[in-house]
């Protein structure tokens, strides 16, 4: 059997789509499917894939969510994830790109954490990534290495660690293994995100995805940084007007906004590279 899939991105956190919109094609979508599809040597490669699939072919995950199209994302070992920041700017690029979606309007996409709204605005789209929650402190460590950590929830788990450097000669390493973490407060696995100061509400990070390794950036990641950045610049929950910090990955450069209405707003680049069969 061939199927269509695409190829697209933001800031170089890649994923392999699957046009797929009543369910008839991929059925259940086997993990070994989105494995080979993801392997960079014998497949197309990618950190993660996105089914486009209309919410009422998603049965249970999309019940009671009123919104035509649902993200359907896996990582790139084959695990479901319940969100990612970069991935759903692709997936309503790829929307709009195929006349699916009206990109002069905001565009509700449904997902595992709900439904979120987008916008295309040139070559940005933002996305509303809800509420943040900020859940405590835990520590994750590499190596010899131990650092604090906030917990934060974006839709899935992160925890947050300052560092002196990113360099992957230093302490952080190379990330090609999974950081330790407390398995008790992240039964589920978790994404570490690594931060070093940059200037005023600017900050860089590295990051290791759960089911995906270490990849060249992650929306969710970046809230969740922007916020544990927040916090620990003072300010103490929601902030009392619209606060903007630019948050550099190794891909590029997103744009973060925590509102006054405790809202985070994720804006970057998202792109589709390229399409085609497989048979993958």
């Amino acid at each position: 059997m061939t199927y269509p899939y695409l190829k697209g991105h933001g800031t170089e956190n890649d994923f392999v789509l699957l046009p797929d919109h009543d369910g008839s094609v991929h059925g259940h979508l086997d993990p070994a499917r989105v494995r080979a599809l993801c392997d960079r040597r014998a497949g197309i490669g990618g950190d993660g894939v996105l089914r486009v699939i209309r919410t009422a072919a998603m049965g249970d995950a999309g019940r009671g969510q009123d919104a035509e199209w649902f993200m359907d994302y896996r990582n790139s070992d084959g695990s479901v994830s319940e969100m990612c920041g970069n991935g759903i700017r692709v997936f309503a690029r790829h929307l709009v790109d195929e006349g699916l979606a009206d990109g002069s309007a905001p565009i509700p996409v449904a997902t595992r954490d709900g439904i979120k709204v987008l916008r295309v605005e040139g070559d940005l789209v933002t996305a509303d990534m809800g509420r943040p929650k900020v859940l405590g402190e835990t520590a994750v460590s590499v190596g010899d290495a131990r650092w604090p950590a906030r917990h934060v929830d974006m839709g899935n788990p992160h925890a947050v660690a300052f560092v002196d450097s990113l360099d992957p000669h230093g302490p952080v390493g190379p990330l090609l293994d999974e950081p330790s973490y407390d398995a008790s407060t992240y039964p589920e696995g978790v994404n570490v995100e690594f931060v070093v100061r940059a200037g005023e509400r600017h900050v860089a990070m590295r990051v290791h995805e759960r089911g995906s390794g270490e990849t060249r950036s992650c929306g969710t990641g970046a809230c969740a940084v922007m916020v544990a950045t927040a916090l620990a610049d003072g300010v103490s929950g929601p902030p009392a007007e619209d606060l903007t910090y630019r948050v550099d990955v190794p891909g590029g450069t997103l744009r973060i906004t925590w509102t006054a209405d405790d809202r985070v707003l994720l804006t970057g680049p998202a792109v589709v590279v390229a399409s085609g069969t497989t048979a993958l």
